[in-house]
């Protein structure tokens, strides 16, 4: 019984230390929150911090980790993009999937725009751990679609970065910026209103064209090696506690 009170309350402070974490990164980003303000404003000691992550960095990537916890939503997106057939609905549900989780938690873009913005290698790390495969993801769905002639010919990685970048975008104005204290959209107007911009150049009207050129192979969001980069005249990575 006593043991397991014990991993109840380490639980319970671990997500609490996350929680504090996750506000000061976002607010602050990485270089300007230091371990001992995270201490102090969760209540407890650094030494008890780093129980439950040994360095800042780990704990920076596992509010990272946390916030792009799977989302069953997500995973039903997935199937539908992988299937057969054009369908102008699952590209808006997309839009509102961006939109919805960016007014759920509208701290999570101010935590990513830090992370690259500071030139951190976890930005690196982020970008090949959730947003490639996503990217990637959408542009063989995107392919598929030009194979069956309903989308124009057009490369597939670019496309998927320009749909997702209008989205982003909006976000960015809206919640970073503060455009939403000057004008609110309906998320639904914002998605339906965006995907059929999109899909009005992306979208073959009247049939195969004549001069269509072979498919290029798809080229995939790029991920650079895993050798250890320079930095500051040595080699290897450097972690620390501030």
């Amino acid at each position: 019984m006593a043991r397991t009170v014990h991993r109840l309350a380490r639980a319970v402070r671990h997500e609490q230390i996350l929680a504090v974490a996750e506000l000061l990164f976002a607010r602050l980003g990485f270089e300007g929150t230091t371990t001992r303000r995270i201490a102090e404003r969760a209540g407890i000691n650094e030494a008890l911090l780093f129980r439950h992550f040994r360095t800042k960095e780990k704990l920076y990537w596992a509010v990272i980790q946390n916030k792009c916890r799977c989302d069953p939503r997500r995973e039903e997106l997935e199937k539908k993009l992988s299937a057969t057939g054009h369908d102008p609905e699952l590209f808006r549900a997309i839009a509102e999937e961006i939109l919805r989780h960016s007014a759920e938690d509208p701290g999570m873009f101010r935590l990513l725009l830090h992370t690259g913005l500071e030139n951190h290698r976890l930005a690196r790390q982020f970008f090949e751990s959730f947003l490639a495969e996503g990217y990637d993801l959408l542009a063989a769905g995107i392919r598929q679609r030009i194979e069956a002639g309903t989308f124009r010919n057009v490369d597939p990685l670019l496309a998927a970065r320009s749909f997702i970048g209008m989205v982003i975008y909006h976000v960015l104005i809206q919640e970073v910026f503060g455009g939403k204290h000057y004008q609110s959209f309906d998320p639904q107007h914002v998605s339906e209103t965006l995907t059929d911009i999109w899909l009005e150049g992306m979208t073959v009207r009247s049939g195969p064209k004549a001069d269509r050129q072979e498919l290029k192979p798809i080229q995939a969001e790029s991920r650079p090696s895993s050798r250890k980069v320079r930095r500051n005249g040595g080699t290897g990575s450097h972690e620390g506690t501030e």
